[in-house]
């Protein structure tokens, strides 16, 4: 059990956390995955704790052509993947809105996903990026990459990385 000393200095070391972290903005990648969606409920407890917005970011990578598919296939374009990620992202955005976030924010951007997360980390001045990981190891990890692992390694700001098989913190 804590003494009077000790809850009275636990809770000076909380006011403290506010005035240590400064954050305005938090970018959330998602892939509308579960650990994704995790990573946003990680991110609505940040904006609950500090009053920052939220800016929810979803990247359609280019499709490349499938070498011998048949002629007079319709193929599934990026314009038409573009228009189902705005849609659904605008869900999501309401969702959290819903939950509690006073600001949120929803964009798609069209290239390679690590590349367009730090870019658009820059262009926002975004503060904190939350971005969840699949954690793939061995051949997965070579084949598919780690997207969480090169915006780490490129972000112009702290990164929280959501493991997929983590135990919940919020």
């Amino acid at each position: 059990m804590k003494t009077a000393a000790q809850r009275v200095e636990a809770a000076d070391t909380i006011e403290l956390v506010p005035q240590v972290l400064h954050l305005t903005k938090i970018l959330v990648p998602t892939d509308f995955s579960d650990t994704s969606k995790n990573a946003i409920r990680y991110a609505l407890r940040f904006a609950e704790q500090f009053g920052c917005g939220i800016a929810l970011l979803y990247v359609v990578e280019p499709a490349t052509p499938i070498i011998g598919a048949p002629l007079g296939v319709e193929t599934f374009t990026d314009k038409d993947e573009f228009s189902i990620a705005e849609r659904d992202l605008a869900v999501l955005a309401a969702e959290a809105h819903t939950n509690g976030a006073q600001s949120v924010h929803s964009f798609v951007r069209m290239g390679h996903a690590p590349n367009e997360i730090t870019k658009a980390a820059r262009d926002l001045d975004i503060d904190l990026i939350i971005i969840s990981t699949h954690g793939y190891t061995s051949w997965r990890h070579l084949c598919i990459g780690s997207t969480a692992e090169r915006v780490v390694r490129t972000a112009p700001c702290p990164v929280l990385v959501v493991r997929e098989k983590e135990h919940e913190f919020i």
